[in-house]
């Protein structure tokens, strides 16, 4: 699972320059190879070396620091690459020959402050945007998920086909809200976390919710509309309903409707789901609205058993995110 400490580092380079440390972001724009981190990994420099987050490993980071520190004090952008033979490969953390290039961006230099306090502004409101970077000149903004829907669909940042500009996506973190602390979650619910997702069960019957069913979880005991009312759903955001019970499925499933949610998968055989299709015409949603749900939840890969099945949600939950 991804440490979510690693991807904070807009705000950790505004919290240092705000407390006068001064602070440079470091972005990896491009990979080669085998490089261990990928391309928009970051690392946030201060004035006085305290370092945060990575763009690889070994040598390279103490590289880096170096350089970095040296932006602080003249404001510049500065476009680094590292590259190693196979033999130097484990010395310096890029296995395999990897190579790497990387952009320093210092605060309120190369990278204006208002900016950067916008860009966190959306990181925090959960809204997508992309940081634009001009590689050989010094404008910088930030745009919407309409200027490229296919860079924010894959969270693939990089540079542009003219090689003259670093498109950073910023993509809220993708949310799994899972209606039903049954069998089939307590599989799902650690191969949701793997994949990168971050997992909050709801159920309102504490039996079912117990810490020892679900360790480290965070657990809502609520009725599933209230608590995805206070949650919020959004476009980064996948519900599954699994209790087999409509007194808690239908409300989660009617709020889930009603929003953005990219993917909508509900537990039950192809006769419950026509009766749940029933109720949720007499509420009097649409076609088009029902046809969102994927019922029965999962790919048809034959799954048997809750470890299976739940594979078959996740590949199914993967597969609407990245192919649309």
């Amino acid at each position: 699972m991804i440490d979510a400490s690693m991807e904070n580092m807009p705000e950790r380079a505004l919290a240092w320059h705000r407390a006068g440390q001064g602070a440079v972001l470091a972005t990896v724009i491009e990979t080669w190879g085998s490089a261990p981190r990928a391309v928009g990994s970051q690392m946030v420099v201060s004035g006085a070396g305290e370092m945060e987050g990575s763009v690889s490993g070994g040598c390279v980071e103490g590289a880096v620091v170096l350089e970095a520190m040296e932006a602080v004090g003249s404001g510049a952008a500065t476009l680094l690459e590292f590259g190693v033979s196979d033999d130097q490969a484990f010395a310096v953390g890029l296995a395999c020959g990897g190579r790497i290039r990387v952009l320093l961006e210092p605060v309120g230099g190369a990278m204006p402050v208002a900016v950067l306090e916008d860009l966190v502004a959306a990181r925090t409101a959960r809204r997508p945007v992309a940081y634009v970077a001009d590689l050989s000149g010094a404008r910088r903004k930030l745009v919407g998920p309409d200027a490229d829907p296919e860079r924010f669909r894959m969270d693939r940042s990089g540079i542009t086909e003219d090689g003259e500009s670093f498109v950073h996506i910023h993509n809220p973190a993708l949310r799994l809200l899972v209606v039903g602390a049954v069998h089939i979650a307590q599989a799902l619910v650690p191969m949701a976390r793997i994949a990168g997702h971050d997992v909050t069960v709801i159920d309102p019957r504490p039996a079912f919710g117990a810490a020892a069913r679900f360790p480290a979880v965070t657990m809502i005991e609520e009725w599933p509309d209230e608590a995805l009312a206070t949650l919020g759903l959004d476009a980064r955001t996948a519900v599954v309903t699994l209790t087999h019970d409509p007194k808690l499925d239908d409300p989660a499933i009617r709020a889930a409707l009603g929003s953005e949610v990219y993917y909508l998968g509900c537990l039950g055989s192809g006769r419950t789901h026509a009766k749940r299709v029933a109720r949720l015409n007499e509420a009097g949603f649409s076609a088009a609205q029902i046809a969102r749900i994927h019922a029965p939840v999962g790919l048809d890969i034959g799954a048997r058993g809750p470890g299976e099945i739940a594979v078959s949600i996740l590949a199914e939950i993967t597969q609407r995110l990245r192919r649309g």
